[in-house]
């Protein structure tokens, strides 16, 4: 039987995969779910206003080549800082929210 018909799993995780302890500690898990979360809304903002790459990248005031990384979801080629500029730039309204 090959890998694919049957697949180990070592573990499950509820939730998101920043969550799994085996793979990321707290403090990075935080950082990359904020800027999935960033990346997601930039997106969604690029599919709902049917702009051209070209015409999303003036208004992001980056290069269409960005453009298409975002529409790609490739987040690690995006900082956290970055990504709230660009959320900014295309009037999300990013904030923070703290819970304890």
């Amino acid at each position: 039987m090959s890998q694919r018909e049957n697949p180990v799993v070592g573990h499950v995780t509820q939730g998101s995969v920043f969550d799994d302890p085996a793979l990321f500690d707290p403090s990075r898990a935080a950082e990359l779910k904020m800027r999935a979360e960033l990346l997601r809304g930039l997106e969604h903002w690029l599919e709902s206003s049917g702009q051209t790459q070209a015409k999303a990248a003036k208004v992001l005031g980056v290069t269409q080549a960005r453009v298409s990384d975002i529409k790609r979801g490739k987040i690690s080629t995006f900082s956290l800082d970055l990504l709230v500029r660009l959320a900014a730039r295309a009037g999300l309204n990013p904030k923070v929210k703290l819970a304890a």
